[in-house]
């Protein structure tokens, strides 16, 4: 019994006062709540969740040429990048919005979507080179899986996107064919580097 209260009172006399003084707790820093915990010593450690990250080994490319291309689908890649997301967030919450919606309904509630986007990103989107564009409808085709055709189709009709695949085609672009995986390795290697998920 003796022993006991001994260990009782080595452990309430070192360990307990440790436990004791690190504590978690929260902060706001610019308008965002931080949470945090001071260890035993007093330092302040900040707890936070952050995003994936990819880490790879350097890449190998066959020439100059694939590596200047590489570098510039990477370039177009980061200006695009904050367009594709934009994109593929409003695909995502107009889908949920949309779900129960009349036919009627929906179509008004389109022209408007379509009327408030086009004041926001005609004049960017305007000023992008073909290359850009073409990276920007692969981001997108392939976080949503679906071919840009579709997409268009779904939301402005068949004509729409008739109109919109025969034009592409003056380009070199099939908008019916959607994101296939090898067709440019090159963009392949790029768009793994870049997680353009939104959930």
């Amino acid at each position: 019994m003796q022993r006991i209260l001994i260990f009782l009172f080595l452990l309430a006399y070192y360990v307990l006062p440790t436990q004791a003084q690190s504590r978690i707790g929260s902060t706001k820093i610019d308008g965002q709540i931080v949470r945090f915990m001071i260890d035993e010593n007093g330092d302040t450690l900040f707890i936070s969740t952050l995003d994936e990250m990819s880490i790879s080994s350097p890449r190998k490319f066959d020439s100059d040429e694939e590596y200047k291309r590489y570098m510039l689908y990477r370039r177009y890649a980061l200006k695009v990048f904050p367009y594709a997301k934009e994109a593929i967030r409003i695909h995502r919450e107009v889908e949920e919005e949309t779900k129960q919606m009349k036919k009627r309904k929906l179509k008004k509630y389109m022209k408007e979507k379509t009327d408030e986007l086009k004041i926001e990103f005609e004049d960017p989107l305007r000023q992008l080179t073909r290359t850009q564009g073409k990276i920007l409808v692969k981001m997108i085709e392939r976080e949503l899986d679906i071919p840009m055709y579709d997409l268009i189709r779904d939301l402005r009709g068949p004509m729409t996107a008739t109109y919109w695949n025969t034009f592409s085609k003056f380009y070199g672009h099939r908008l019916k064919d959607g994101y296939i995986v090898g067709e440019d390795p090159i963009l392949d290697a790029v768009l793994n580097d870049l997680n353009i998920s939104y959930r």
